[in-house]
């Protein structure tokens, strides 16, 4: 069980190091990945790339954990993304230009830990928040910030 939860924590320290190498080194090869936007990825170079683009798109990016639940090699950590858009985003739908927004957006991720590596993820956002955040999307009627 603590091995899933260093793990775990060792993955959100890379990350809010904008640490490259140190995010490769985490994932087994034949790791597998899927996120919002019905993404799939299998492998080091594609999961590190992911995480990459969105250090890049936001070069303040960071990670706040708030609860760190672990069981059974599986680690599930809900967290904060906070960061600042200065540089273009790609994804499933295609690339989003800077927009110089300040997001904030919740989110929860399931990791996998065999052998001390990174097997699976599984990663949980809101994308409609994500976008009305960055201006793509108008905010719903009568919705509140």
């Amino acid at each position: 069980m603590g091995e899933a939860r260093h793990v775990a924590e060792q993955f959100v320290e890379a990350f809010n190091a904008h640490d490259e190498a140190r995010l490769h080194s985490l994932d087994r090869e034949d790791v597998v990945f899927e996120g919002p936007g019905n993404v799939k990825l299998t492998g080091t170079d594609a999961t590190t790339e992911y995480a990459m683009a969105w250090i890049r798109a936001f070069p303040d990016a960071r990670m706040n954990v708030h609860q760190t639940i672990v069981g059974d090699g599986w680690a599930v950590q809900e967290f904060t993304f906070e960061g600042t858009h200065e540089d273009t985003l790609s994804g499933p739908g295609g690339e989003i230009p800077a927009t110089h927004r300040h997001l904030s957006g919740r989110g929860v991720q399931i990791m996998k830990v065999e052998d001390g590596k990174i097997a699976d993820v599984r990663l949980y956002f809101d994308q409609v928040d994500v976008l009305t955040q960055l201006g793509i999307m108008p905010a719903a009627v009568g919705a509140t910030a």
